[in-house]
């Protein structure tokens, strides 16, 4: 399965944000047991925010309980986030992976 996030960052904080998400939720998947693979993917905007997005892919949703808790739907958010994120989504996608 395929677990995306998304939200809004200023875009003078981008090299700071990426160094955060480095060492916080990018380890935060890595560690979780049935993750196959995580990554923090960027867009800047013309209005000086750039989007976020965390991909993440998973071999089943037992593993996405392991790391979100029971309703996966919900985001998962860190202490420091509220320093960064100007916008952001509360729920993540899920999508099945076929090809």
């Amino acid at each position: 399965m395929m677990r995306t996030w998304s939200g809004v960052i200023r875009s003078t904080d981008r090299e700071a944000y990426r160094e955060y998400i480095e060492l916080t939720g990018l380890p935060g998947y890595k560690s979780t047991p049935g993750n196959i693979d995580a990554w923090l993917v960027l867009r800047d905007r013309q209005d000086g925010l750039t989007e976020v997005v965390m991909v993440s892919l998973w071999e089943s949703r037992g593993a996405i309980v392991q790391f979100a808790g029971r309703d996966i739907d919900r985001a998962v958010f860190y202490p420091e986030d509220d320093k960064y994120l100007v916008d952001r989504d509360l729920r993540v996608l899920h999508y099945d992976v076929v090809a």
